[in-house]
């Protein structure tokens, strides 16, 4: 069974008696079979693993859906204990932040303004601070996240190098329905057929995977993304498809590569990405 704390002294009590490599996992709740794999990773490098529950005010901005985000905390708790959690912590906003929102929060620097900061202004200023914070608050060997959120994961990782943060930083690759959808917490937002639109996102995904894989280089790459996604279903509206290297740097990409793209099916906003391989021309 999971031990539960809610508080910051509960916590504390708690996490002193974990012993050995503490792995911790870092949630808004609303746990899906991609947050399972993420505790069962932790499980296997760490020695105890430690789970937050936190829907963070910060990371919406108007009009994004914190009133309607799910909280399952029953159900998130019964997927904790089934994946081997330790300990959970899900603080209410007051333990978070005591003093009202936070006057100094995390800078993510030029990057945070690019992709998904373009888009969601102030997002990772907000999801930054609160790593940062949890980070402090459970004091783990290890931090796990997934690489659905590609963006999120790389500032996280320059933020802990940046800041001298005592903790490595571990990806989990995206767990997928079986037609290719990468699970996400806002998939149960969508209706039936809006869920079979938001597979243009895959498919542009796997056709710059298929073209990158016939040795193509990356402007066809690119072109055989977006020419997947638009003979998708014209229901979904393209926020992104780009490409760049692991670390989202800018400039040309030869090696290792990724692929990102969001859209909006209705109202709903979703994110994936995939890795991929240029190899230089001969």
């Amino acid at each position: 069974m999971s031990e539960l704390a809610h508080t910051r002294a509960e916590l504390a009590a708690a996490r002193g008696r974990l012993t050995g490599r503490v792995g911790v996992v870092m949630t808004m709740g609303a746990l899906h079979e991609g947050h399972e794999a993420l505790i069962r990773a932790a499980r296997e490098q760490a020695d105890r693993v430690l789970v937050t529950i936190f829907v963070n005010p910060l990371q919406f901005g108007p009009g994004e859906d914190f009133d309607r985000y799910p909280r399952t905390i029953e159900t998130d708790l019964e997927i904790c204990r089934r994946a081997g959690a330790d300990l959970v912590f899900a603080p209410s906003a007051a333990q978070m932040y005591p003093g009202g929102e936070p006057g100094v929060r995390v800078s993510p620097g030029p990057l945070g303004d690019d992709l998904e900061g373009s888009s969601r202004p102030g997002f990772f200023h907000g999801v930054l601070t609160v790593v940062l914070k949890l980070l402090h608050l459970t004091r783990p060997d290890l931090a796990f996240f997934g690489e659905k959120d590609f963006q999120q994961l790389a500032l996280i990782r320059q933020m802990v190098a940046d800041l001298d943060v005592p903790v490595e930083i571990v990806g989990v690759p995206t767990v997928r329905e079986p037609d290719g959808l990468a699970l996400s917490s806002r998939n149960r937002y969508l209706a039936s057929d809006q869920r079979v639109a938001a597979l243009s996102l895959s498919a542009a995904l796997r056709a710059g995977a298929e073209a990158a894989e016939a040795g193509s280089d990356g402007g066809a790459v690119l072109a055989a993304a977006h020419r997947a996604f638009a003979a998708g279903d014209p229901a979904t509206k393209l926020d992104y498809l780009v490409l760049t290297d692991p670390a989202l740097e800018p400039g040309p990409v030869v090696g290792p590569a990724r692929l990102l793209v969001a859209a909006w099916v209705g109202d709903v906003r979703l994110i994936d990405n995939a890795a991929i391989r240029l190899d230089p021309r001969p």
